[in-house]
């Protein structure tokens, strides 16, 4: 989504934890560049959870931080969402309507270090031309099915299309969508997958609905008021690996510097669970909007993603966490 006013990482910037230098992420040749793949370069940098003001539940561990590092016309700005390909591949896109590719760089005790191999394309209209215009490139969940078909969702022209198998995009067809009247820039932000036949979305201002390749069905009604945003919002989700439930990440602000983020599990009739992780200042903090899950270890590794709104006051974020056990939503 378009937050441009967010101010909160002028503060981020300078109380952030210590940061390593730099590690670039030199420019590759990809094999299959002629499918419309673009291989991208960009830097990272460490990053911890800061100077206090966050808080991790018992069983919850922080597993490494990075920040990356792009130019400023870099089609890896305003990411808005995050899911996994395996246990170390990433998809991602951002509300400018590319899509993004890459791998993680997990070090030896399993900590993440870094990102690399990434690669971008736009995404493309029904007629399979690229998006060059904001209103039709607003894209803020992606999920992706058992069998790699890649969903997404999108604001202002408020739709999911289904952009076929990842590993051959195909052009876009449209899915049922939550019958509801959403805002311009308040509507599906989160979506995830349990199965090749059903996906759960929630909207930005409320509201969770199950959806099928028939019908949206209500889990959650949207209340009667739109959430402000200073209220704590559903921006990303995704199913749990155990099998059961969801895993959301939640999004606050309060201008002009307090931004705030919560993870936290959901029940299947989309009741929340306890915050295991919650972020704020003066610690790292900014407009974290993905989340991905997957079991390494024995563990619930989960990985939030911030969007930069493409502003140089702001930070593209990817922090890890491990969950010793779900709680009981």
């Amino acid at each position: 989504m378009n937050r441009k006013l967010y101010l909160s990482a002028i503060v981020c910037l300078t109380l952030a934890a210590c940061a390593s230098a730099a590690i670039k992420s030199q420019p590759w040749t990809d094999s299959a560049s002629a499918t419309g793949w673009t291989a991208q370069s960009a830097s990272t940098r460490a990053v911890g959870l800061g100077l206090g003001g966050w808080s991790l539940a018992d069983g919850v561990t922080f597993a490494g931080g990075v920040q990356l590092l792009t130019p400023t016309a870099s089609p890896l700005r305003s990411l808005s969402d995050l899911k996994l390909t395996d246990n170390q591949g990433f998809v991602t896109v951002s509300d400018a309507g590319d899509l993004v590719l890459g791998r993680l760089k997990l070090g030896g005790d399993g900590r993440l270090v870094g990102m690399g191999h990434l690669r971008s394309r736009r995404l493309t209209l029904r007629d399979g031309t690229p998006i060059t215009e904001k209103v039709d490139g607003d894209a803020e969940g992606l999920a992706l099915l058992p069998d790699g078909q890649l969903l997404v969702s999108f604001e202002r022209e408020h739709r999911i299309w289904n952009y076929g198998p990842l590993d051959a995009l195909q052009y876009p067809a449209s899915l049922p969508r939550p019958v509801w009247p959403f805002n311009e820039n308040g509507g599906m932000e989160a979506i995830a997958a349990s199965s090749n036949d059903h996906w759960r979305v929630a909207g930005e201002d409320g509201g969770i609905w199950d959806c099928t390749r028939i019908t949206c069905s209500l889990v959650q009604i949207p209340p009667d008021e739109p959430l402000k945003d200073s209220d704590y919002r559903i921006t990303g989700m995704d199913r749990d690996p155990d099998g059961s439930g969801y895993w959301v990440v939640q999004r606050a602000f309060t201008p002009p510097i307090d931004a705030r983020a919560r993870v936290r599990p959901m029940a299947e009739d989309g009741t929340l669970g306890p915050v295991m992780i919650e972020l704020k200042l003066p610690g790292t903090t900014d407009n974290f909007e993905g989340i991905a899950a997957t079991k390494r270890g024995g563990k619930t590794r989960l990985y939030i993603l911030s969007d930069d709104n493409e502003n140089p006051l702001q930070r593209t974020l990817m922090l890890a966490f491990d969950v010793e056990t779900t709680p009981a939503r």
